[in-house]
């Protein structure tokens, strides 16, 4: 699709057809754009001391690959309980309460998968782990836009820059702001004055989960869906002036449509994973709440299995939205655990609580009314080691549940590696 070329300047064509293959990790930088990942490709190019993150977050574009392409069948039919694995996986949450909800499958063995879950199907606030819906809603749109034209929609990823405007503000999380040319790296918060290209805000809204750099990108998917050819050349004032234009209940169902619609295509019912609105109070603005949101270890397991298998949108989306979850930033919660420090991890995590004063024993991230933390991973040991996928959300009052994720990882992958030992001595 030529026009897919349109508003990238001359000058830039003649180095397309060199740009490398893969993108994201540390090594992505020529291919994204993502000032983030230049800083971090110095460090390694400088071989500076670095420690924010641990050995597994260093693999190379290529290293990354989906593992269940071999897998035809729905989600549904790899996600039935194994006896063994089940007991095993459920011993862990001895003495839990029922605000544990956990769904595992083991793929180390492509040609013996095994599965376990406990309260699979009950449904959570899924916090910052909904901003992959957004993830899908973007490539869904640009597969739409741009259906026979990988390097087209590679192209709009890099290439097309987008003001923030009101849709970014506001929200307490911080992202990277690398200057290449005085070489500094500095923090701050998303502004309505900025501008960056769809990767950038994209890896903002995944690698730090930030709220305004996720409606950004939920506004960025609703304009593709409603201007089409038209979003190649569509200036920030013109998206905004439609905003303002349209009713409020059609901008609102068509916002509900572009996120959610995806997520049916791929089996995922509305009762497991929804996302019923924008992250902040600038997009609410202009775009209404609908449905509410949740999401249970079911649907987001369904999801994972979706993308392995190469279909979430098509297989070249599935592992580009892949290498975009490869953690290049700092670990938190679940992926903070050390057992996993040598594998490469693909991870979101998010929480959402309420805090009532007149209760006790409250505070940050350790809700009285309501206290959700949500984990899902994809967790790659190397060489043989275990490779496997794990949705856990919980909800547990007044307690900062990050320790226990981060704990519940260490036993989970204690337990998967004593699976595979097992399997390995009886031959089977």
């Amino acid at each position: 699709m030529k026009k897919a070329l349109l508003f990238i300047p001359l000058a830039l064509l003649a180095v397309l057809s060199f740009m490398p293959a893969g993108t994201y990790p540390i090594d992505g930088y020529e291919r994204t754009g993502i000032d983030r990942l230049a800083y971090l490709q110095k460090i390694v190019r400088d071989s500076i001391k670095y420690t924010r993150i641990p050995p597994g977050a260093y693999l190379s574009i290529d290293d990354i690959k989906l593992r269940l392409t071999s897998k035809a069948d729905s989600a549904i039919a790899y996600m039935k309980e194994d006896p063994e694995f089940q007991k095993k996986i459920g011993g862990l949450f001895y003495g839990l309460d029922q605000s544990y909800s956990i769904s595992v499958l083991d793929m180390t063995d492509t040609t013996n998968l095994k599965y376990a879950a406990r309260n699979e199907t009950r449904g959570y606030q899924p916090g910052s782990v909904g901003k992959l819906a957004i993830l899908v809603a973007i490539f869904d749109q640009l597969e739409k836009l741009c259906p026979d034209d990988w390097g087209a929609r590679v192209n709009l990823l890099k290439y097309k820059r987008v003001k923030g405007g009101p849709f970014a503000v506001y929200d307490h999380h911080t992202i990277p702001i690398y200057d290449i040319e005085k070489d500094k790296l500095s923090k701050r918060q998303a502004q309505e004055s900025d501008v960056f290209s769809l990767y950038e805000w994209i890896d903002h809204m995944v690698a730090v989960s930030n709220n305004g750099a996720a409606s950004v990108v939920y506004r960025e998917a609703l304009l593709l869906k409603v201007f089409g050819e038209k979003y190649f050349n569509l200036t920030d004032e013109e998206a905004m002036q439609w905003f303002k234009d349209t009713d409020r209940a059609e901008v609102t169902r068509l916002a509900n449509e572009v996120v959610n619609e995806p997520l049916r295509e791929m089996g995922i019912t509305e009762d497991e994973w929804r996302l019923g609105g924008f992250f902040t109070n600038g997009g609410e603005r202009y775009v209404g709440r609908m449905g509410g949101s949740i999401g249970s270890p079911k649907g987001l397991m369904k999801f994972l299995i979706n993308l392995e298998q190469g279909k979430a949108i098509d297989s070249l989306s599935s592992l580009e939205m892949k290498r975009i979850m490869y953690q290049t930033e700092r670990r938190i919660r679940y992926a903070y655990s050390h057992d996993l420090d040598s594998a490469a991890v693909y991870f979101k995590s998010g929480s959402f609580y309420k805090c009532d004063k007149s209760k006790g024993g409250c505070g940050d991230y350790a809700g009285n009314v309501f206290n959700y933390m949500n984990s899902v991973i994809i967790v790659e040991h190397p060489g043989g080691g275990p490779k496997y996928i794990v949705c856990l959300m919980t909800n547990v009052l007044r307690k900062n549940s990050a320790t226990d994720h981060m704990y519940l990882a260490g036993r989970i992958d204690k337990a998967i590696r004593e699976e595979q030992e097992t399997a390995t001595a009886t031959g089977q």
